[in-house]
């Protein structure tokens, strides 16, 4: 895969459950937004996963938990009206994407930046077919933004909600010491990290951060090794966005909670709370709706809205990051602070780093 730089271009802004009146060009320049109504019983939406795969618990789930609320509220049938089609690996991506499109359906989504350069191709290939890219904007070689009428590009701030829940780990570390856990090392999950830091070094300077990227969000084993080295080297929270991976993180401190060690975990994406179950060692989660910007790409699809050609953007504005609404294991006085930041966030007294530069730059 290419190396790729987020471009610098402007930002649509979507709230969550509001659909946008800007509208994409067709091929004969007409704006009419990729499309008229259609009747929903004749949409057709699919979903390609990255090969996390559906059930990862994580970012591919919430996206698919998106799609079949947009299914059961217009009586779509699963298999016909949509579906998802899992990739076992990278070869799978522009085939499976191909097949979406040559089955004539209204709209696919691409879940993650391990896709872009499947979509951009098969965007490319199909230019009567829309695709919705997530978590990235596509890029050529000199890695300048590439805009196409036919793919819609989501992204979140995800730094936001991860300096939340990086203060929610200050607040409840004991031993002066908390862990990362990345998949894939790239400007995505920098997101993650240096947001993270930057929560946890907000409240308490002297907290030591170990970051660690496993290379991969599909193999728990290399979750559970890098969590095991942390959790002995004095760590007692780990904060994870690694997909499929990360479920290594919540087997190994589940098992040392077991044990009578006093570790946690911080889930991402969904609200992770059951995956630390029976031992109960989610300490909160960093949301992130992916299943709203699905459902609401869908809507917008439906209504012949699709925003071909922008960068839609979910933050904490629009409520789509965050921490999990579980906050059973979450003291009031970090809730407090959480609430505190927050709002520091949103008047723009704040402002998150994503980058390393912009971490070290961070005061």
């Amino acid at each position: 895969m290419k190396k790729r730089k987020f471009g610098l271009a402007l930002s649509l802004v979507l709230a969550a459950g509001t659909i946008l009146g800007a509208c994409g060009k067709t091929d004969e320049g007409k704006e009419d937004g990729g499309g008229a109504n259609k009747e929903a019983a004749n949409i057709k939406v699919g979903l390609v996963t990255d090969t996390g795969g559906v059930d990862d618990k994580s970012f591919n789930q919430s996206a698919w938990e998106g799609l079949k609320k947009f299914g059961a509220e217009h009586n779509l049938e699963e298999g016909k009206g949509f579906r998802y089609l899992q990739s076992e690996k990278e070869a799978d991506y522009i085939p499976n994407l191909s097949k979406f499109a040559d089955g004539g359906y209204d709209l696919t989504f691409a879940a993650g930046f391990l896709l872009e350069d499947a979509v951009q191709t098969a965007a490319e290939q199909n230019t009567e077919a829309h695709f919705a890219l997530i978590d990235s904007l596509l890029a050529d070689e000199n890695w300048n933004t590439v805009w196409l009428d036919n793919v819609a590009n989501v992204t979140f701030e995800e730094q936001q909600g991860s300096f939340l829940v990086g203060v929610v780990a200050a607040k409840h570390s004991k031993t002066g010491k908390v862990g990362f856990v990345g998949g894939v090392d790239s400007p995505l999950i920098k997101k993650f990290e240096n947001g993270f830091k930057a929560g946890v070094k907000s409240v308490n300077p002297d907290i030591e951060v170990i970051a660690q990227y496993a290379g991969d969000f599909n193999k728990p084993e290399i979750g559970t090794s890098i969590a095991s080295t942390m959790y002995t080297q004095g760590a007692d929270i780990i904060y994870h966005a690694a997909g499929g991976t990360g479920n290594g993180v919540f087997t190994e401190a589940k098992n040392r909670k077991a044990n009578g060690e006093d570790v946690w975990v911080i889930g991402v994406d969904r609200d992770q709370h059951e995956e630390g179950m029976p031992e109960n060692v989610t300490l909160t989660s960093m949301i992130k709706r992916v299943d709203v910007a699905v459902y609401e790409l869908s809507k917008m699809a439906l209504d012949g809205q699709f925003p071909g050609g922008k960068e839609t953007v979910f933050g904490l504005e629009q409520e789509a990051v965050g921490i999990s609404p579980t906050t059973e294991n979450v003291s009031q006085e970090a809730l407090d602070l959480v609430k505190e930041y927050q709002e520091k966030i949103l008047s723009g007294e704040i402002t998150v780093p994503k980058t390393d530069d912009e971490f070290k730059n961070f005061k």
